[in-house]
């Protein structure tokens, strides 16, 4: 699902941003697929799982190869 050839050999890859100098990004672990939101704002940021209405993490499928 999220194989690119310009990703080989990267373990995070971002599917989504929007905003510039306030703003969120989605980045998926494509050795697990859990799915993470980075929130920024200027020089200010974090990082946490993104959850699911269930509590849980939201899961991509993984593609090998």
């Amino acid at each position: 699902m999220f194989q690119k050839e310009d990703a080989k050999g990267k373990r995070f890859e971002k599917v989504y941003e929007q905003g510039a100098m306030e703003g969120m990004e989605i980045w998926v672990d494509r050795e697990t697929g859990v799915n993470y939101l980075f929130h920024y704002a200027g020089y200010a940021g974090g990082m946490t799982p993104l959850l699911g209405r269930d509590g849980k993490p939201v899961i991509s499928p993984v593609v090998n190869g």
